[in-house]
């Protein structure tokens, strides 16, 4: 019947858990938590409370100290054991087939196990000139120890045991001290340390060879394993100027101490438009002297034999200082590196090295255009650059300005009464010069001389000396560009800017700047003028004008007549006469 439901005591439920389960698209088993109709297991009737009970009880009595029973942090093993690594030394016998001379070579290796990831690598210390490929052999990975894919572990490892790897066996003999300490701690008793046997071949090498004929005194082999890759070289100058179009090239020469033998090479420079051909003449050993019975018989090969030949260059041949002729050529030696003048100083102390000045590029002449410092950027390179300036000393004087009263010397009579104002810039001794503007005299005032730096006259281009403050002093005569000029007054900042560099400045020139501006030296303050004087130092400066002009030129006070038109407006002009006494 409708809303009559009848509830059926017993178990209702019979649908078995899930026991499989997808992770990352993979079928995979899970155990079940639960039987047949979500019955729980056997094995999970254990309640929550006995767990809890398990978990808090402790043990009545206890034989140990507290801190035993604590669990330590769990650590990593790449954190344990970073950069901790062990190091045993051994080697292996590599079979030489189709040699008389050796059947096997005992070949030292070292072994390197890592603890953080049980990996390992072995290596072979390379040994200079023994022809075989050594290095690292086997790259770090974890070795297998057998078929059945279990890897070499630390505790596998002991001294004078055989480790095969790949096919290779190698035989354990040492370890350093940190290996052993760490085996020692970890239970392990370590064997004997053994020996690395000596390589047969090195032991054949070592006996003297039977020999029918007398042995030179001069060990070759020994000349070879001491002398290999050691090179003299010496920075030379060829001579080349008595043929067509010569000139005098660098070059540097090369003796080999392993053979004797010399190379020359040129040095060429960017842009010189030379064919890159550096080898002027190539590695060969040197004749110095021929025998004498050799040289009337004709040769028919251009190579020299070594019966042929009486002596050839050594290193004490080429002295540096000296001139040294090779192969009809001659070559200055000017200069050696470091590792040559030891050389001489340790096995031919005797011989004086005297380095000289190298091949110095050559300017050409100044053209007169621009300064020295702009035509220079143009010859050392193809795109000049503007020359560096002396950032300190601009900044420091900046807007600090010399000015000096200059007249123009001159033969020419219509050249008298210029007046002229000489600017010297502190920041870069530059100097300008500035004419003042003179009512009906015909010439045009304003900039005479741009900004530049002014040479002394006799100065040559290759010692510029240029003018300082120290040769502006009043009375002096300063030529610029074939003009002279007469200082005759400076400002008073002159005086004291040259006072507080008093010790670059001559006394004279101080004393004239004194003298012109009335100040002395003991006193350091200006003269006393009468009450009511102007003591403003424009008119002080136009009242020393006018005074020096009326003694050079008395005639200026005879009377003399100024004669003035005036017009007026429908009336006749008239002149009108009056006498002035300046």
């Amino acid at each position: 019947m409708p809303s009559f439901n009848v509830h059926k005591e017993g178990k209702s439920a019979f649908h078995r858990p899930q026991t499989l389960t997808y992770r990352n698209g993979y079928a995979l088993p899970r155990r079940p938590t639960v039987g047949i109709g979500q019955t729980p297991l056997l094995s999970e009737q254990l309640i929550q409370q006995e767990i809890s009970e398990l978990s808090i009880e402790t043990p009545d009595i206890t034989y140990c100290s507290s801190s035993h029973n604590k669990t330590s942090d769990f650590i990593p093993a790449h954190v344990a054991f970073d950069k901790k690594v062990l190091r045993f030394y051994g080697y292996f016998q590599e079979d030489v087939l189709y040699s008389a001379e050796e059947r096997y070579r005992v070949r030292p290796v070292i072994i390197y196990y890592y603890l953080e990831d049980d990996s390992m690598c072995i290596n072979e210390p390379p040994v200079e000139n023994s022809g075989l490929s050594q290095g690292k052999l086997i790259k770090r990975q974890r070795l297998p120890k057998n078929e059945r894919g279990e890897h070499y572990h630390w505790k596998d490892l002991n001294l004078g045991m055989d480790l095969e790897v790949y096919g290779v066996n190698y035989h354990v003999t040492q370890c350093d001290a940190h290996t052993q300490e760490f085996m020692e701690s970890e239970g392990i008793v370590l064997n004997e340390p053994e020996s690395i046997p000596v390589d047969p071949y090195i032991t054949h090498r070592n006996k003297p060879q039977p020999s029918f004929i007398t042995p030179s005194n001069f060990d070759e082999l020994h000349q070879f394993l001491t002398m290999d890759r050691k090179v003299l070289r010496f920075f030379a100058l060829w001579d080349n100027a008595d043929t067509l179009y010569g000139e005098t090239r660098p070059v540097t020469i090369q003796y080999y101490l392993v053979d004797d033998t010399v190379e020359i090479r040129e040095v060429h420079a960017p842009n010189s438009g030379r064919d890159a051909f550096p080898i002027l003449m190539r590695r060969q050993r040197l004749p110095k002297r021929m025998r004498e019975a050799s040289d009337p018989f004709p040769r028919c090969v251009l190579e020299v034999s070594s019966q042929e030949v009486d002596e050839y260059y050594s290193p004490k041949d080429f002295q540096v200082g000296e001139t040294v002729k090779l192969l009809g050529r001659r070559f200055l030696l000017y200069d050696c590196d470091g590792f040559t003048k030891a050389y001489f100083q340790k096995n031919y102390p005797d011989v004086e090295i005297k380095p000289k000045e190298g091949p110095k590029k050559e300017v050409p002449p100044y053209n007169g255009f621009g300064s020295l410092e702009d035509s220079l950027q143009n010859c050392l390179s193809l795109v000049p650059e503007p020359p560096k300036k002396n950032m300190i000393k601009m900044l420091e004087n900046d807007q600090k300005v010399l000015r000096y009263v200059a007249t123009l010397d001159s033969q020419n009579p219509q050249d008298e009464g210029r007046r002229f104002i000489l600017s010297y810039f502190l920041s870069d001794d530059m100097i300008s010069i500035f004419e003042k503007p003179t009512r009906n005299s015909g010439i045009i005032g304003g900039k005479f001389l741009e900004k530049t730096r002014i040479p002394k006259p006799g100065s040559t281009v290759e010692n510029p000396e240029f003018y300082s403050p120290a040769d502006f002093a009043v009375g002096a005569t300063i030529e610029v560009f074939s003009h002279r000029f007469v200082l005759t007054d400076a400002d008073h900042y002159v005086l004291k800017y040259l006072e507080s560099v008093s010790d670059q400045i001559p006394c004279k020139t101080l004393d004239s700047l004194r003298q012109r501006l009335g100040i002395h030296q003991d006193k350091g303050t200006a003269e006393q003028k009468p009450a009511g004087h102007r003591t403003s130092r424009t008119r002080m400066k136009y009242q020393g004008c006018v005074k020096n002009d009326l003694v050079q030129y008395p005639s200026a006070l005879e009377p003399f007549t100024v004669t003035h038109e005036k017009k007026k407006k429908k009336k006749t002009s008239h002149l009108i006469s009056e006498k002035c006494i300046i």
